[in-house]
């Protein structure tokens, strides 16, 4: 009695990046023009058709031998490599192990995590596509407000990471220092240092007390600095190690109503950009890269210090928390960038500031005060983080939304493209030509 596998169909095709989901079904693929998926079907499918799809050497001989006049480089290597992909992936799931082993692995564990590729899918459809796979990271939460600290610690731990929370004010570079000191004694040394830390006012500037204003500066920049100091006196004696700065469009663009945080996002823009030359002169392989981010549906609208009438809100468009922490994920990945700009309005934004500054002067003096508000009357008893953490003792969890879920994206093709830029240079508007093979069992008695 023998078992035979043949290969019943092929089917080809062919994808712009990035696509958007659901992908296309391909177990085999490959980057390279429109024209790999003619040779597939031309010239290439009737070598697979009906034959044993164990046969895989067989079947690569055979597509060499049908191009032999048309030549292998280019479009034509490309399809047959997308065949022959196929292929292989095909005979380990017939046969019921893992791909690496059939082919032979090179090492016997990789670190996963759900990179963009060509894919466009969310989060959590990255964890479920990958089988729940995670980088078991180790991570210090630093927050003032205990609730929120919880929250986000239950997180990572779900994620199948270990959770440090720790309540730090970064205003104060005395508990950072002990921080830093706790994170290095329980969970080893610091490779990574992520500065996100925010509080402010929105407001006029004429409607900000002085007191409030040193505030966010001390918050919102010199915590930035303190928790950078903290992390170099750690980083730069072992000659390795990576910080991100998450900053903001505003950090070149000021608007209405936010002079004290644009103010703290121009700081730290300029102390980025002098302390990367300072590493660069000492010829350090501490990294620093900045993250200037988009409008975000974050909390920081339902507790900041408003003086407006109505309930404050990000210019759109909006874009959920999640776009963010894959930026800042990749950022502190490929830290060798100078800096990342996530959003399509971030870029014309930036774009447009550097040309027509004055025009932009113009244009949010008339729209900038109602685009940041929603209409609606502001709460008076809103919670506000300015001097004490609206989610501490007395407070909730917050989470990380918030309340414009329904006017937010989770997607951001210009932050792809970013991330990519190498990649789309070489595909120079080529396309991505994916193939899959289906194959019936047939037995023959």
């Amino acid at each position: 009695m023998a078992d035979t596998t043949p290969v019943e169909s092929v089917e080809v095709s062919v994808l712009t990046v990035p696509t958007d989901a659901p992908e296309a079904r391909g177990t085999g693929w490959t980057y390279g023009p429109p024209a790999c998926a003619q040779v597939v079907t031309d010239q290439l499918a009737d070598q697979v058709l009906g034959r044993d799809a164990l046969d895989v050497g067989g079947a690569f001989d055979a597509m060499v031998k049908a191009v032999r006049n048309a030549g292998r480089p280019g479009a034509v290597g490309y399809a047959i490599s997308a065949v022959d992909l196929a292929l292989w992936d095909l005979k380990a799931r017939l046969l019921g192990v893992a791909l690496h082993r059939l082919l032979g692995a090179v090492r016997t564990e990789v670190p996963v995590y759900g990179s963009g590729g060509f894919t466009t899918y969310d989060a959590g459809r990255l964890r479920e596509q990958l089988g729940g796979g995670n980088r078991g990271a180790r991570v210090a939460l630093l927050a003032r407000g205990e609730l929120g600290l919880r929250g986000a610690a239950a997180e990572v731990e779900a994620g199948g990471g270990t959770a440090l929370p720790i309540e730090v004010d970064t205003a104060d570079p005395g508990q950072l220092e002990r921080a830093a000191d706790r994170v290095e004694r329980e969970l080893g040394p610091i490779d990574v240092w992520v500065n996100v830390a925010f509080t402010s006012v929105f407001a006029p500037f004429m409607k900000i007390e002085p007191a409030e204003y040193k505030r966010v500066t001390e918050v919102s920049y010199l915590g930035y600095v303190y928790a950078t100091r903290v992390a170099l006196d750690r980083m730069v004696p072992r000659d390795r190690g990576t910080i991100v700065q998450v900053g903001s469009a505003l950090a070149y663009r000021g608007i209405p109503l936010q002079s004290a945080y644009c103010g703290a996002k121009h700081a730290i823009q300029g102390f980025h950009d002098s302390l990367r030359t300072e590493l660069l002169h000492e010829k350090s392989n501490v990294s620093v890269t900045m993250v200037q981010m988009p409008a975000v549906n974050t909390l920081q609208f339902s507790w900041v210090l408003s003086r407006m009438p109505d309930h404050p809100q990000p210019v759109p468009p909006i874009y959920q928390p999640e776009v963010a922490a894959r930026a800042v994920l990749h950022a502190a990945d490929h830290p060798r960038r100078r800096e990342y700009w996530v959003g399509g309005s971030t870029v014309g934004t930036l774009i447009a500031n550097k040309f027509a500054p004055g025009l932009l002067d113009r244009n949010l003096a008339r729209t900038g005060f109602s685009a940041q508000q929603t209409g609606e009357p502001h709460d008076p008893d809103q919670p506000v983080n300015l001097w004490e953490p609206a989610d501490g003792p007395g407070g909730r969890d917050f989470g990380a939304h918030g309340v414009f879920d329904d006017k937010s994206t989770g997607r951001s093709y210009q932050l792809w493209a970013s991330q990519h830029h190498g990649l789309l240079g070489a595909l120079a508007g080529g396309a991505a030509a994916l193939l899959a093979l289906t194959a019936a069992r047939a037995a023959t008695r």
